[in-house]
């Protein structure tokens, strides 16, 4: 299993050495957009020391660039972070979390992004559960988790501290056997 995953439109691929001030511009984005990833916090540099000597994922968490087939362009980024529900490893769950770019915004990337992010770590960990939640106003990326095959499982009220006050998020799920399932039945 190569860490490249790819769909009809859009591959993910490891950030390199030569993406680093493209993420930062990114990050500097996020920041001055006030958008639903905006937690009031200075940009966080990409650590170039890191990835000189290799990806941007390890065993706990990683993040990968979102990128078009067609032309090559880079058009976003997709990470995951590990928690643990339980004492034990089987606990352990990936949250995702993506970013695009404005102009590749409603145009089912995210959806295709999330779809094989979901593919990639059911395939290379033995997670049973990746989990992802956004804010409840947040009805785009609500639509895109549903059509990425997600389950909406509810209201975590008051979890994300935000723009100077508490916001509710929508949690959703993905299980392995809910991506086993689709597998068997395509």
């Amino acid at each position: 299993m190569t860490p490249e995953q790819t769909a009809a439109r859009i591959r993910l691929r490891d950030a390199t050495l030569a993406d680093a001030d493209l993420l930062d511009e990114w990050e500097r984005e996020v920041r001055r957009g006030g958008g639903f990833n905006d937690f009031g916090m200075e940009p966080r540099l990409t650590p170039r020391d890191v990835l000189a000597k290799g990806p941007l994922r390890d065993d706990n968490r990683g993040t990968m660039i979102i990128e078009r087939v067609d032309d090559g362009r880079p058009i976003g980024t997709v990470g995951w972070i590990k928690l643990r529900y339980g004492p034990n490893p089987e606990s352990d769950v990936w949250n995702v979390g993506i970013e695009l770019v404005p102009g590749a915004r409603g145009q089912g990337y995210g959806t295709e992004a999330q779809r094989l992010i979901t593919a990639y770590l059911f395939e290379t960990t033995p997670t049973n559960r990746v989990e992802a939640s956004t804010d409840v106003t947040n009805l785009a990326e609500q639509r895109s988790l549903e059509k990425a095959g997600f389950t909406r499982e509810g209201i975590a009220r008051g979890a994300q501290f935000r723009a100077g006050k508490y916001h509710d998020l929508v949690v959703y799920s993905r299980l392995r056997g809910d991506a086993e399932r689709e597998k068997a039945g395509s």
